[in-house]
C-alpha cells in the first residue's frame, strides 16, 4: 500500500468516526445509519473506480498503448471531434461530389472501431468492482427509503464526503510533489 493510499485510507477512517461521534451525539439513530449506508457507500464507489482506473492505466502502459493526439486538445476533440470549427480553412476542389462522397464513406469505415476495441476501452467503466459498489449504493438508498427512514440531507451530505476528502488529498499528495520535484 502506498503512502498516498494509507493516507486516504487513514483520513476516511477518521472522517469516518467524527461522522459516527456527531450523528450519534446530536441526532437520532436513523440519522446514523443514514450517514453510514451513505458514506460506507460512497467510499466503495471511491475505491472501486480507483481500483479500476490504476488497473486500466496499468494494462495500457504493459501493452504500450498510448492514447494522446498531440495534435488536438482533449476538449476541443470532444466539442468539435470532425474539425468544424477550426481556425484554418481547409478547402479542397470537389470535381465529382459522388465520389467524394464514396471516398468519405470508405474513410468512415477504416476509422470504425470494433466491438473488441470499444470493451477494451471501457473495462474501467464496467469493472466488477464499481458495478458492485454501485449495486451497493442503490441497494442502500432503496433499503433506507423502503423503511421509511431516508433523511435526506443526512445521506447526500455523506455521500459528498469520501469524494471531497479524497480528492483533496491528491490535490494536496501532488501539489507536495511538484514542490519537491522542483527543489
Amino acid at each position: 500500500m502506498t503512502s498516498t493510499n494509507r493516507k486516504i485510507l487513514q483520513a476516511l477512517l477518521i472522517i469516518d468516526g467524527l461522522l459516527i461521534f456527531v450523528s450519534a451525539a446530536f441526532f437520532s439513530m436513523d440519522v446514523l445509519l443514514n450517514t453510514q449506508i451513505g458514506f460506507i457507500s460512497a467510499t466503495l464507489v471511491m475505491i472501486a473506480s480507483m481500483i479500476s482506473y490504476k488497473r486500466m492505466v496499468d494494462a495500457r502502459v504493459e501493452n504500450e498503448v498510448v492514447t494522446m493526439d498531440i495534435d488536438k486538445d482533449v476538449i476541443d476533440k470532444l466539442e468539435d471531434p470532425y474539425d468544424l470549427y477550426s481556425e484554418e480553412i481547409k478547402e479542397e476542389p470537389v470535381e465529382d461530389v459522388g465520389k467524394a462522397i464514396k471516398e468519405e464513406r470508405a474513410r468512415m469505415k477504416e476509422n470504425k472501431r470494433s466491438l473488441f476495441e470499444v470493451l477494451r476501452d471501457t473495462k474501467a467503466a464496467l469493472s466488477v468492482y464499481r458495478v458492485g459498489a454501485y449495486f451497493l449504493l442503490a441497494l442502500g438508498f432503496l433499503y433506507l427509503n423502503r423503511h421509511g427512514v431516508l433523511h435526506i440531507s443526512a445521506y447526500l451530505f455523506s455521500l459528498s464526503l469520501p469524494p471531497l476528502v479524497i480528492v483533496t488529498l491528491l490535490v494536496r499528495d501532488k501539489a507536495a510533489y511538484s514542490e519537491d520535484a522542483v527543489k
